[in-house]
């Protein structure tokens, strides 16, 4: 018989792989389609960033408008190098391996992924061919979670912020909708398997 939280960890688990395969398919392309040219304001509009704009924050960053500043402010807490370090401020490891896991699945699913192409303006945006899942989604709600943990009085700061980011990566172009609900999947997954 299983633990509650160790079905909930297999359900998110199931329908996250169940969400990657819809999109692998095609399936939500014409959601993540409408989502490109009517619900995408911000500039980045799928751009991929290198390694290196990976791990320094705000390195060729998009500060032409109040959305896309707003977006790589709110997003800097999630990035790959600086939610790492939180984290191990923290001093806790079953965070850092919450951490761990979702940016090796996520770096799995985007080597191996390829969703149809989707374009703005009739242009191919080519960053989002390989964008499933969104690690600053899964990222965000692992440190939000880490944080609640270990500062109860700062739960709801945790919680207004991780909400915001995952709505200001998709408003300000970094991922699709497909993208951010993987995330949250997937950070949904490791952290009821974690508890």
């Amino acid at each position: 018989m299983f633990r509650p939280r160790a079905l909930s960890a297999l359900v998110a688990a199931a329908l996250f792989a169940a969400l990657a395969g819809l999109v692998a398919a095609g399936t939500l392309h014409g959601l993540d389609q409408w989502a490109v040219e009517h619900a995408m304001p911000g500039g980045r509009v799928g751009t991929k960033p290198t390694l290196a704009e990976a791990l320094v924050p705000f390195l060729h960053a998009n500060l032409g408008s109040a959305l896309a500043i707003a977006t790589e402010v709110v997003a800097l807490p999630a990035s790959v190098l600086v939610s790492l370090l939180a984290l191990l401020a923290l001093r806790r490891r079953r965070w850092i391996a919450a951490w761990l896991a979702v940016t090796v699945v996520e770096e799995v699913c985007k080597a191996s992924l390829e969703r149809p192409a989707l374009y703005r303006h009739g242009v191919h945006v080519a960053g989002f061919d390989s964008s499933f899942p969104s690690g600053h989604s899964a990222r965000a709600l692992v440190l939000a979670a880490a944080v609640a943990s270990a500062r109860p009085g700062a739960r709801l700061v945790a919680a207004a912020w991780a909400a915001s980011l995952l709505v200001l990566l998709e408003v300000g172009g970094w991922h699709t909708p497909s993208d951010v609900v993987g995330g949250m999947l997937l950070a949904a997954a490791v952290l009821a398997a974690l508890r």
